[in-house]
């Protein structure tokens, strides 16, 4: 069976031999697949519609493994027990989406030795709540697709007293050039949202993967510029500032690569 790039990439995070859930399962390719290679032997596969549901019946059916999944209709992890898997997959939905599936699914969450998660969107305010909620971001990975690069995520959870260091820290040195046009707080606040953007883990990706995206976010916030008015305003010209001085700040980091 062949899979995507992108959930090639995501059934390649999953340890053999553990019990998986899979939320929002679709078409069930992820299970399908790690089970015709042998290396899963259990999983949940859950979905909020019961549409995506049965395309997931009729395939695991068709490749005979239905004593080996428990489907389950329903919202998230709710339908899944603390401890009733070892590792959880959520993938194919936004960021802030995800995060309020595993806040809304706490105790189950944290009860997982792992979590694989690939936003489609929100990356950052996804890596925020991770931030906040006691969970370590272990390893990002980048994979391309077609013509998009997508962002995976792989997360344990620790503790509420976890404090990691992995995004600040790596962004210290900007603080030290001379932007003197922005104030120091607004640089500080800039370079907190960057540092959840384009995390120092993104950096141990393949070279190309890695200017992939970062020319990706350089396009962005240049399109962003051009689109705004040439027009003396002061909130204009503030966001301006700020968007040059995040552009001088992603170029600097290309140059990390």
């Amino acid at each position: 069976m062949k899979l995507t790039a992108r959930l090639e990439k995501i059934s390649s995070l999953v340890d053999p031999g553990k019990k998986i859930a899979d939320i929002g399962t679709d078409h069930a390719y992820i299970p399908s697949y790690l089970m015709s290679k042998g290396l899963v032997s259990e999983a949940i596969l859950t979905d909020v519609n019961k549409g995506p549901l049965d395309n997931a019946k009729s395939e695991i059916s068709k490749l005979g493994f239905e004593d080996r999944c428990q489907l389950r209709l329903g919202n998230g992890l709710e339908v899944v027990k603390p401890g009733e898997v070892d590792q959880i997959i959520i993938a194919g939905m936004g960021g802030i989406l995800i995060s309020e599936i595993l806040e809304a699914g706490r105790s189950t969450a944290i009860a997982a030795e792992k979590l694989i998660l690939q936003p489609m969107q929100a990356q950052e305010e996804l890596r925020q709540y991770l931030d906040r909620s006691g969970y370590e971001i272990e390893s990002e990975h980048l994979v391309r697709e077609d013509f998009r690069i997508y962002e995976i995520l792989v997360v344990r959870y620790r503790g509420l007293d976890y404090q990691t260091s992995s995004y600040r820290d790596f962004y210290l040195g900007f603080k030290e050039e001379d932007h003197s046009q922005i104030n120091q707080k607004d640089m500080e606040k800039i370079i907190l949202d960057l540092s959840y953007e384009i995390p120092k883990l993104i950096f141990n990706n393949p070279k190309d993967l890695v200017e992939g995206f970062i020319d990706r976010k350089l396009h962005e916030y240049s399109s962003i510029l051009d689109k705004m008015p040439n027009i003396d305003n002061e909130t204009i010209n503030k966001r301006k500032k700020e968007i040059n001085f995040k552009l001088s700040v992603i170029k600097a980091l290309k140059k990390k690569i």
